[in-house]
């Protein structure tokens, strides 16, 4: 998949393309139905599929700090889109500059002048430029005018229920991990790269990978039994996400202890799937205390692995 990073990189021979705009927070089944019927446009008109992102998303730039937090950062956006076969990947710098442009100006110069959009595939409450002004309705005008397709996605629904990035995070924050897994298609994994810490895990006695996150908020926050993928395979373990308050940590990030490990991670980018919720972060009177409850949520993580291949070898 090739990433144009930013307008200015757009050249004339990305000119003409099945195009589709969102944040695709999560990139969940309902994202995924939309670009399954892009890339099948895509196909039958012999053109590029073509997904436009924002970073950072228009809410992080109008609401800051209340911004709901993410489901997925850029990298992991970025490689889920490829993944499931888009051509091409243009993340538009979200600022108050291209905020404040004219909905006319978005239409005519980014997605014809620019793009040369030839079916654009939106919802029908998409909003787009200054004051969000622009709407479907004059997105469809446009198209009559310009002489462009145009089509409106309607929700992906499990039963009665809607999918959505905001209904994965409710499902996150109440710890129904299997309700954001059957909205995802995929259980939800975090990915950052493993950087030098205080190296306390150690010194206690369980040396943890310590990962990164680059994100304003988490969806999530906790200890959980994990599935780590690493430069080195797969690994089962326990980690803590959150702000590590025994220790007076400053930033949220994640701790991951792996099971049956030997090696270097550092600087390595590694991918770390929630299983199952041991318990919520919590403070320790002291290190004495807090290393009892780490060697307690080891004993509970892989009991839980153990369950799982006991029941997996009983239905098999």
């Amino acid at each position: 998949m090739e990433l144009i990073r930013g307008l200015h990189n757009i050249q004339p021979r990305h000119h003409g393309c099945v195009l589709t705009i969102g944040n695709f927070d999560g990139v969940h089944l309902g994202h995924q139905a939309v670009l399954q019927q892009v890339r099948a446009i895509a196909e039958q008109r012999n053109l590029p599929s073509c997904v436009m992102v924002f970073e950072p998303q228009p809410l992080e730039l109008f609401a800051g700090s209340a911004a709901p937090a993410r489901l997925s950062r850029f990298r992991e956006k970025y490689s889920q889109l490829s993944r499931l076969g888009i051509d091409r990947l243009i993340c538009v710098n979200f600022n108050p500059r291209f905020a404040s442009m004219q909905p006319e100006v978005f239409i005519e110069q980014l997605l014809l002048s620019q793009l040369g959009a030839k079916q654009l595939i939106v919802g029908d409450d998409f909003r787009f430029g200054n004051n969000r002004e622009g709407d479907f309705n004059m997105l469809a005008a446009a198209a009559a005018r310009y002489q462009f397709g145009l089509s409106s996605t309607s929700s992906l629904k499990l039963g009665q229920q809607r999918v959505s990035s905001t209904l994965i995070r409710q499902a996150l924050q109440q710890d129904d991990l299997y309700a954001a897994e059957t909205m995802l298609g995929r259980p939800f994994s975090l990915t950052g790269r493993v950087r030098h810490g205080r190296k306390l895990g150690r010194d206690l006695g369980f040396p943890t990978a310590n990962v990164w996150l680059y994100r304003r908020k988490l969806p999530v926050s906790g200890v959980y039994a994990i599935t780590a993928e690493t430069k080195y395979g797969r690994f089962q373990g326990v980690a803590n996400i959150g702000n590590r308050p025994t220790v007076q940590g400053q930033r949220e990030q994640l701790e991951a202890h792996l099971f049956d490990f030997k090696g270097d991670l550092y600087g390595s980018q590694i991918a770390v799937t929630l299983r199952h919720k041991l318990r919520s972060e919590q403070r320790f009177s002291d290190l004495t205390a807090l290393q009892q409850q780490i060697t307690a949520d080891m004993h509970a993580a892989k009991m839980y692995f153990s369950r799982l291949a006991t029941n997996a070898s009983s239905v098999s």
